[in-house]
């Protein structure tokens, strides 16, 4: 190639030096006084922002099930990116505090139904407070069932199976905590709710999610569980357990261990027994479950199970961080 032929190419534009396009300034005022106006009106319309930045929109009816798809679509990502296989999820209530805090409100309510020992609330809320306290035994169970999936590990980096829970505090925060002790990663999926929920402080943060839609959140809590630990609960705890033995029992899903912790609490609450003697289930349904009363009871049940069954409760694979279609 000739010098000429060389000079003839040009060089590669760049972003300096280059004269501005027609569109990138406003129409000037010496063309049309108003113009300026009229285009900051056009700017400031809900019209004109884009429509990931506009929350109006996003949060409209219409768009609901790109929301879906969002809440769905966000936590998997995050799951697979941090290469969670498989989760042990634990349930149970909210109320029931470490044992610490159990007794300090006790005592507090003690003394303020000693200084008014005719209250019948107070009263009512003593006996409340003790029957909290008796069950806070359940928060210490939780917190060393965490410690020991949180082993089953090769360390913090392992994570083909994971504590999880739904993020909030007393049975869901001792799960978490215990996973924490040992410096393994757990899993809080956490949702938004009328008034604030505030994640507890033992979830490992890349992996607490926020989700808006109940529904999105209880097809997380299935998708990777290996099992489903129940503690003492309400009306949350109880939602959980049902719609799991249902999908079990109508083979919607693999079969999956499901221990209910606390005999005592769990016979007086669901008398399974009388529901075979009505016929409104199966004596097989009864077999879906069992239940325990130690940590150590849990996890033996459990890796018991999957023996027995012939496969393995720590599966090998890892998801890769872009998985194949």
């Amino acid at each position: 190639m000739s010098d000429s032929d060389d000079k003839a190419i040009p060089s590669p534009p760049g972003p300096r030096h280059r004269e501005p396009l027609p569109w990138q300034v406003p129409k000037p005022p010496e063309e049309d006084p108003d113009a300026p106006a009229r285009v900051q009106q056009i700017l400031a319309s809900p019209s004109y922002r884009p429509a990931i930045a506009d929350l109006t929109f996003l949060n409209s009816y219409e768009t609901r099930p790109v929301r879906l798809q969002l809440d769905y679509l966000k936590p998997e990502l995050g799951l697979q990116q941090a290469g969670v296989r498989n989760t042990i999820v634990v349930f149970g209530s909210t109320r029931i505090p470490e044992p610490l805090a159990a007794r300090r409100k006790l005592a507090v309510l003690r003394e303020a139904l000693a200084r008014r020992p005719d209250n019948a609330e107070l009263k009512r809320r003593v006996r409340v407070a003790e029957r909290i306290e008796a069950k806070s035994k359940y928060y210490e169970v939780a917190r060393e069932f965490g410690r020991l999936v949180g082993k089953s590990g090769h360390g913090p980096m392992d994570c083909r199976l994971v504590v999880m829970t739904g993020g909030g505090p007393g049975i869901m925060e001792a799960a978490n905590r215990g996973a924490f002790d040992v410096g393994a990663k757990s899993v809080g999926l956490n949702i938004t709710l009328p008034h604030e929920q505030f994640p507890n402080p033992y979830i490992t943060p890349e992996l607490c999610f926020q989700f808006h839609y109940f529904a999105l959140r209880k097809m997380h809590f299935l998708l990777r569980a290996k099992a489903l630990v129940v503690f003492p609960g309400g009306f949350g705890t109880l939602d959980e357990l049902f719609e799991t033995l249902t999908l079990i029992q109508t083979r919607k899903i693999k079969p999956v261990p499901v221990v209910l912790v606390g005999r005592e609490y769990w016979q007086r609450v669901i008398d399974f027994d009388f529901l075979v003697e009505e016929g409104t289930i199966d004596p097989e349904d009864r077999e879906l479950f069992w239940y325990a009363e130690t940590a150590q009871e849990i996890w033996d049940g459990i890796t018991w199970w999957y023996e027995s069954s012939g496969e393995p409760l720590i599966n090998g694979e890892i998801y890769p961080l872009k998985p194949e279609d």
